[in-house]
């Protein structure tokens, strides 16, 4: 190695800081990113201290035991994600053989729609040799019955005691309606009143409004209820100016985008997350651990581009 390459690498700050940074500013939370890592709060706030300390600039901005990327932080975590994105297509062409079975994916419905579809051609792009063969269905799974390798559920039930699980991304919601619906907002304090629009319900996520109310600390006062079958169907309707809606960031973040939705409170963690479910470990079969990163990679993606 020449000397010159030689004093580059040495200023490069250690690279398992980089490894710590990335997963926290994912996460926008220390806490998620020590679950994901296998490791303490404190080992995560330490690292980040230790990259913070040589690089000279704060990374992040520690509010209200809450943390934001500063604007470098931004700009950091922007290189880190190219970075390790070209790695994991390296490690992807020399692992992978031509002829590899597909990676058989269980995906809940609205999120497979609203949100996964419209990304497989960038995973197909990225990692040519890597086939995914997707199955709608929500809850548990059995993956002999099925025939599936991974599952990208909510985790709102308990998993089989010998299923693997790796976390994907916090689950964050807020109110959303039609960018035309007239919301007349009025109220005092943590109490809006929506005039004569209705809050639209759903079964499959019955909780979605009282979940929002106890971690926004905010109280809707509506014209009244409607309910539909499923929670693709109550977004669809919010789309269509029938109501508010309970929106899930990463089902609605194109909608937004596209000024067909508007979400006036933001959003907001409901204490729930997205996880990958496997039979088998992941590091066993790397169609799994590049599944793994690049759905991590690409909901980090749309959390943080849906909250600026």
């Amino acid at each position: 190695m020449s000397e010159k390459n030689s004093q580059i690498i040495d200023r490069l700050p250690p690279l398992n800081t980089m490894r710590v940074f990335e997963a926290a500013a994912r996460h926008l939370s220390f806490v998620r990113a020590a679950q994901e890592l296998f490791v303490t709060h404190g080992a995560v706030s330490r690292q980040i201290k230790q990259l913070e300390a040589v690089l000279g600039f704060d990374l992040f901005d520690r509010r209200n035991r809450a943390v934001f990327l500063t604007a470098k932080g931004e700009v950091l975590f922007e290189a880190c994600v190219k970075a390790m994105d070209t790695l994991r297509q390296a490690i992807a062409k020399i692992k992978t053989p031509s002829d590899a079975l597909p990676l058989v994916l269980s995906c809940e419905p609205t999120i497979a729609i609203r949100w996964l579809v419209p990304r497989l051609p960038d995973f197909r792009a990225r990692f040519p040799a890597y086939q995914i063969h997707l199955l709608t269905a929500g809850g548990k799974i059995d993956f002999a019955r099925d025939r599936v390798d991974v599952a990208l559920r909510r985790n709102d039930f308990s998993p089989d005691a010998d299923c693997y699980v790796q976390s994907v991304a916090p689950e964050m919601v807020g109110p959303v309606c039609s960018a035309s619906l007239p919301l007349n907002q009025q109220g005092t304090n943590n109490h809006f009143v929506l005039g004569k629009q209705r809050l639209l319900h759903s079964k499959s996520r019955p909780n979605a409004w009282n979940l929002w109310r106890e971690h926004s600390g905010l109280t809707i006062e509506s014209q009244g209820n409607e309910q539909f079958e499923h929670f693709y169907l109550s977004l669809q309707a919010a789309g269509a100016g029938l109501g508010v809606a309970v929106g899930s960031i990463y089902m609605v973040e194109a909608d937004i985008s596209d000024g067909r939705l508007v979400a006036p409170f933001g959003f907001i963690p409901d204490g729930s997350e997205y996880v990958l479910l496997s039979p088998v470990p992941f590091d066993s079969d790397p169609r799994r651990l590049v599944f793994l990163d690049w759905i991590r990679y690409e909901m980090g993606k749309t959390r943080h581009a849906a909250e600026r």
